[in-house]
């Protein structure tokens, strides 16, 4: 889900008590970290260097910013940029599609380091690491469900990735209508491309099992939450809680 600041409101709903909160903002990069202690510094080192790479690598291969389907990366791409291809070819979507849970994923692995608690949030797609139960609240635009249900994380299923897309909110790239698509996943990038994925399927309540199938048949996701309007559909390792 694209990081539009309208919605900024919806990170109050994971903030966790054991945690200090930062952010880390590199021009459009806006992550919103909680670690056991504040990582600032080290969270926009990490930033700049990631976002860097990717930008060296479009200006490389044009067609892995603008492509809509798989791209095969060149022989010497950065290992990010391997990963969204691959999590792209997976999904069947573009490159692109995983650029925040990409972002999300590699600066947790830097801050890792320094924290073994760790929430790293980017525009929606979120990841988290650590020992502790943690809840992430779903934010589903003017849905009446956005904001009443969240998702239940038990430790011993960390680190997850969970991401969201949506066509309500935000500016991501979506040709569905669904207010909220969430996917769970072991892989930050395979979770953001099959968020876009399966969100392009919903047009329409009537929508949601073929959308949960679809899901079903990416590898690597282990759960998916579909939210349009006051219908909801969900299938694997989902566990939904009310807030």
């Amino acid at each position: 889900m694209n990081n539009s600041g309208e919605q900024r409101f919806y990170r109050k709903i994971f903030n966790s008590s054991d945690l200090v909160y930062f952010s880390g903002k590199v021009e459009q990069t806006d992550l919103y970290i909680g670690a056991t202690r504040n990582l600032s510094e080290e969270a926009y080192k990490s930033i700049v260097r990631y976002r860097q790479q990717v930008e060296d690598y479009i200006r490389r291969q044009p067609v892995f910013l603008s492509s809509l389907s798989p791209v095969k990366p060149l022989p010497d791409a950065p290992l990010i940029v391997k990963h969204m291809c691959r999590a792209a070819e997976i999904a069947g979507v573009g490159p692109m599609a995983a650029i925040a849970g990409a972002i999300s994923l590699y600066v947790a692995n830097d801050l890792l380091k320094y924290s073994k608690e760790l929430i790293v949030e980017n525009g929606g797609d979120i990841y988290i690491a650590g020992t502790q139960e943690r809840t992430v609240g779903i934010f589903a635009g003017k849905s009446r469900l956005s904001g009443k249900l969240g998702i239940k994380v038990p430790p011993e299923d960390l680190p997850i990735s969970i991401c969201t897309s949506s066509a309500t909110v935000g500016h991501s790239l979506s040709f569905g209508k669904a207010d909220a698509v969430t996917i769970l996943s072991k892989d930050a990038c395979i979770a953001d491309a099959a968020a876009t994925a399966v969100g392009n399927i919903v047009k329409s309540a009537g929508d949601i099992e073929k959308a949960l199938k679809k899901a079903r048949n990416i590898s690597g996701v282990i759960g998916a939450l579909i939210i349009i309007e006051d219908r909801i559909g969900a299938w694997g390792k989902i566990q939904m809680v009310k807030l």
